[in-house]
């Protein structure tokens, strides 16, 4: 057993997922009907799987916190995720995050997940 391992418990986890259409532009993934994330999220990110997906505006709405704003993401190829982004001070429960795209390659849909980081 190791000693001074307070962090190890931390970990990722996904919030929540949403299936982008290439039709779209944006998109809205808040928790789902009747559930409320996690209140102690230190961090956060996004992954896309499915697709390459062009992310130009990110907004990760915190309560009780200012929201955040990303711009010029970049392109997220199928498989990767974005930079970390920490919660408000110490830790704060993020309730949605908007996401402004385009799918790429003449793909139908792609797959956005939300992680949380305790």
């Amino acid at each position: 057993m190791a000693i001074g391992t307070a962090g190890a418990a931390d970990k990722w986890f996904v919030l929540g997922e949403k299936v982008l259409n290439s039709t779209d532009r944006a998109t809205v993934i808040k928790a789902e009907e009747g559930k409320m994330w996690k209140d102690d999220v230190k961090k956060a990110k996004l992954s896309v799987d499915g697709a390459d997906v062009e992310i130009t505006n990110v907004v990760f709405h915190w309560r009780g916190g200012k929201d955040d704003t990303i711009t010029n993401v970049g392109v997220l190829k199928a498989g990767a995720q974005t930079a970390e982004k920490d919660a408000p001070g110490r830790e704060s429960t993020l309730t949605s995050v908007d996401v402004q795209y385009r799918i790429l390659n003449n793909k139908p849909t792609a797959t956005l997940k939300v992680w949380g980081f305790d």
